[in-house]
């Protein structure tokens, strides 16, 4: 049996997700001789905790609603979180924390202590994969480890793995999609008779919205998974700054009506087309028709096309996906890193 030591990196909706899974599976990981434990959380403001026995997910819960996980840490904890992951004696980093559209730190800094002290690092968050895909990678390999990603663009759904896994020599020539979830939930809610502004009230009651949405509905979280996409994917590393990008606040009630109409619907499409050497890459609204295969795309559902110079349509649709499938991605890009270890 091999015991293997996780530091986790933020505490929210994704990282309590994930905590909760692991327990789900131990028994299940320790019939194939994996044994995973958290043994570090760290947030921004509800405090780190230590525990090399391991923290379990209903303690963890407890402390985190008492606003201080330092109440389960077995030992004082200092220092920043770079200095926390450091001294977590972990053989993992797993970060859930969110994005910066614009530079990717904090996270890029984290990761890159965490396999320059020996971890293996797995992420959720798409900024090191679109601003230090390749330093990112460099450091990983000089150090002998891994740097995994699955659930930055599509929650839990198999997108980098299955080119880099399932479908060698397989050279991508453009892609179409839907990526973001809320703003497809909100142009949904609007089709239904609710104003932009209750729609973007409702995704924030259920948890889909940011209380600021601007992330989502001006198009930066769209623009950032196609920078990841290009980047990883099509090799031809861009900038979110570098996709062309309209969100969906100039979408009217008066919009919906005509697209509907005219037996249409809006959606906030997401394409990359390779063009001799330049990548063009866009987010922008777009009326899509009953033959489009983004037409029957509802609810918080993604679904990317790709079209490859073997396979002309290749496509990945993910339907009603939530902070359990994302958990699962970052699960799984462990047991894939400990199965390519083995």
């Amino acid at each position: 049996m091999k015991q293997y030591n996780i530091c986790l990196i933020g505490f929210g909706n994704v990282g309590k997700a994930f905590a909760k899974l692991l327990e789900k599976k131990t028994s299940e990981l320790l019939e194939k001789g994996i044994q995973l434990k958290i043994i570090a959380i760290a947030t921004g403001s509800h405090g780190k905790a230590i525990d090399l026995n391991g923290i379990r997910f209903q303690n963890a819960m407890t402390a985190y609603k008492e606003n201080d996980l330092g109440n389960i840490s077995s030992r004082k904890v200092d220092g920043d979180i770079s200095n926390f992951i450091q001294g977590s004696e972990a053989d993992f980093l797993v970060k859930t924390s969110p994005v910066d559209y614009e530079s990717g730190q904090p996270a890029i800094q984290h990761i890159e202590t965490a396999l320059m002290v020996g971890m293996h690092a797995v992420s959720a968050n798409k900024g090191p994969v679109v601003h230090a895909y390749q330093s990112l990678n460099n450091t990983a390999d000089k150090n002998g480890k891994h740097f995994l990603f699955e659930s930055a663009v599509m929650d839990g759904a198999p997108i980098f793995s299955v080119f880099r896994e399932a479908l060698p020599a397989a050279n991508i020539l453009g892609f179409q999609g839907i990526l973001n979830s809320c703003t497809n939930l909100l142009i949904e809610q609007m089709e239904s008779g609710r104003s932009f502004e209750e729609a973007v009230a409702y995704a924030q009651s259920i948890g889909i919205a940011e209380t600021d949405p601007s992330g989502d509905i001006d198009g930066w979280d769209a623009a950032i998974k196609v920078s990841a996409l290009v980047t990883v994917l099509m090799g031809s590393p861009i900038k979110p700054q570098e996709v062309s990008r309209e969100g969906i606040r100039a979408i009217t009630p008066e919009d919906i009506k005509k697209a509907a109409s005219d037996y249409k619907r809006w959606k906030l499409v997401c394409r990359a087309e390779k063009v001799g050497k330049r990548i063009n890459a866009s987010v922008k609204p777009e009326m899509v028709g009953a033959s489009s295969p983004l037409y029957a795309v509802n609810g918080t559902s993604s679904l990317v096309i790709f079209k490859t110079d073997v396979l002309p349509g290749l496509g990945i649709l993910e339907s009603d996906p939530g902070p359990e499938t994302t958990a699962y991605g970052l699960l799984a890009d462990i047991l894939n890193i400990l199965k390519v270890e083995s």
